[in-house]
């Protein structure tokens, strides 16, 4: 597997947590040292290891926001 970093620029909400510690969070993150993107995702505590997740810009946010508004 290629190898990645990324940086946590701002933890925005934690979505729900399971019973192991594992949490569904949104946060803003820069992958591989690009601008930041909206991530939803599981989380080890302490981020130490992810599960697969969906990145967002602004827009796509915007979107979805309005998409979830008229559920």
């Amino acid at each position: 597997m290629a190898e990645f970093t990324y940086e946590i620029v701002e933890e925005i909400a934690v979505l729900s947590e399971n019973d192991k510690g594992w949490r569904k969070e949104l946060n803003l993150i820069a992958w591989n040292g690009r601008d930041p993107k909206f991530d939803i995702r599981d989380w080890a505590p302490n981020h130490e290891k992810m599960g697969k997740g969906v990145t967002l810009t602004q827009e796509e946010l915007k979107q979805l926001g309005a998409v979830l508004s008229k559920l």
